[in-house]
């Protein structure tokens, strides 16, 4: 059999109980459930912050604890399967199940129920919070702090339109491995509007190729495109904002950034991601 590495928690020494049999390691563990509590934590490929960032984790998500050894925690991911390194600050126990979403692009966190107060820190959109009561405009969050309350959601509700969501993150800064309103790249836009929505996504282009939508024939003139659809490239994604114009998180201009498809194809063509390979239609 053959696994992909970025959602399989192997190593020689360890593995998740549920490969035995079917990978060889030392041992094998069911792991321990843990929670992030840091705003985002950078998930990275090996034990030490100079190793590559391959995706991120933020706040209210949950973890399987495989390992921690100096001050390093060997996770995956819960919603998406990715696994990795997350600084063993970032975690904590469990605590209360999430209740609420925050559905702004970004929000501050504060020691108590009034905007004059040194902030605490930044949640980014699609954050889990537990919401333990309500004080005037406020919700006060199990563990301390209060946010801003029109600033969630439940945690259920679904964005009736992802591209508008990509449309308030348009200016956000390109960062390769982000997924959050700090910085995004090419996937992590798009898991993140998806997620938005209520649609599950896988967190890298070539998963989300393979698993989301239907295909859509794409013409020589690139027409006959909608508002939704995911265009892809070799190592690339966009989202259609309608029959002519793309947005995405490119390096190109280190932003998340709308141009023309026509535009950004030609461009992309010319570059080693090569032409487009699919159009897939999630509506």
């Amino acid at each position: 059999m053959t696994f992909d590495r970025r959602i399989t928690p192997f190593r020689a020494d360890l593995a998740d109980e549920k490969l035995r049999g079917h990978v060889e390691a030392e041992r094998f563990s069911t792991g321990t459930k843990k929670r992030v509590t840091a705003s985002v934590a950078s998930l990275h490929r090996h034990p030490s912050r100079e190793a590559p960032v391959d995706t991120q984790a933020i706040r209210g998500e949950s973890v399987t604890v495989y390992d921690e050894h100096e001050g390093w925690a060997w996770v995956q991911l819960h919603d998406d399967g990715y696994v990795g390194y997350l600084p063993g600050a970032a975690l904590s126990e469990p605590g209360p199940e999430p209740t609420h979403r925050v559905g702004a692009i970004r929000t501050f966190i504060y020691p108590g129920p009034n905007l004059k107060l040194p902030n605490e820190g930044f949640l980014t959109l699609n954050t889990k919070l537990a919401v333990t009561g309500i004080e005037g405009e406020y919700a006060r969050l199990a563990g301390g702090g209060y946010v801003f309350a029109a600033h969630l959601t439940d945690l259920d509700f679904a964005e009736t339109d992802y591209v508008s969501i990509a449309e308030r993150l348009e200016h956000t800064p390109y960062l390769w491995g982000g997924k959050s309103s700090v910085g995004l790249d090419c996937s992590g836009l798009a898991q993140t509007v998806l997620t938005a929505a209520g649609i599950k996504s896988p967190r890298d282009s070539d998963m989300q190729e393979k698993l989301l939508g239907a295909a859509v024939e794409v013409k020589p003139d690139l027409s006959g495109l909608r508002r939704g659809d995911l265009v892809f490239w070799k190592g690339h994604v966009g989202l259609m904002r309608d029959g002519a114009s793309l947005i995405h998180a490119t390096g190109h201009s280190m932003t998340v950034y709308v141009e023309p498809l026509a535009v950004a194809e030609k461009r992309i063509r010319e570059t080693s991601y090569g032409p487009i390979s699919s159009v897939k239609r999630l509506r």
